[in-house]
């Protein structure tokens, strides 16, 4: 086997709403970028995989069926890429799972895992930030109760750096939360905030915890503190340089890859 044939899976954690774009978006850079490969899509969140259906409505698989289906066909190797933000449970569950089988796997990291990704990633987001240069922008993601929950105040610090104070990073989940980070934003003196979903799907989580009227949501927090927002109606995983940064990471796995 060459590594040009070498099969890539792609692990998504998976979504229950307007996956497909997002995803057909990154698949179609992915074949571009590695003509040659077969592509495979797999989904790592037990709960919705049996929800989420690909462009040919058929149910998606877990990595591990795919890894089995691809070793039964005689392949030695296949490339697995995280298609996570961080590298947390999920992704730790990943590697666990990948080595249990008779397949050898090469693995593709997550969006945030160098230095570089965090510039690369705060790059991709200046066409949205520099058009607004006197608000406040406001990133949320996930979170998670992982010691891989430092990626969100390091992501803070490199944008920082670029774009000055007026960037903050918070999360649906665990820390920081969004009452004290919306009581930061209105003590700096922002009354116009930018609200950048930090989540490669603006999914269940952009409606039901940045937007929804709910009094925990960081859309009421916001009014409640007298801030005005816009947002931004897509998660990151629609921006091109997102892609290429997952297509790096392929590369990557496929280099260390011993033949």
């Amino acid at each position: 086997m060459k590594k040009k044939q070498i099969p890539i899976v792609m692990a998504v954690f998976g979504t229950t709403s307007r996956a497909r774009e997002t995803y057909g978006d990154i698949d179609m850079r992915v074949r571009e970028a590695f003509a040659g490969h077969e592509i495979h899509w797999a989904c790592s969140s037990r709960i919705i995989k049996g929800l989420m259906q690909t462009r040919r409505d058929q149910a998606i698989r877990d990595p591990q069926e795919v890894l089995r289906e691809l070793h039964s066909q005689g392949y030695e190797w296949a490339v697995v890429q995280s298609v996570h933000l961080t590298c947390g449970h999920e992704f730790d569950r990943l590697l666990q799972e990948t080595r249990e089988e008779a397949i050898r796997t090469s693995m593709g990291m997550p969006l945030l895992t160098a230095p570089d990704d965090h510039r690369r990633t705060a790059l991709c987001l200046e066409p949205m930030i520099g058009r607004h240069p006197d608000k406040a922008v406001l990133l949320v993601g996930h979170g998670t109760d992982h010691p891989s929950w430092t990626a969100y105040p390091a992501f803070q610090q490199t944008l920082r750096r670029m774009y000055g104070d007026r960037i903050f990073v918070g999360t649906v989940e665990k820390y920081p939360p969004s009452d004290g980070l919306v009581a930061e934003i209105s003590a700096a003196g922002f009354r116009e905030v930018l609200l950048i979903p930090f989540l490669l799907v603006a999914g269940n989580h952009y409606h039901h915890d940045l937007m929804s009227t709910e009094g925990t949501s960081w859309s009421f927090r916001l009014k409640e503190a007298g801030i005005s927002f816009e947002v931004v109606p897509d998660g990151i995983g629609r921006l091109a340089c997102i892609s290429e940064i997952f297509c790096d990471h392929i590369r990557e796995a496929l280099e260390v890859i011993p033949f």
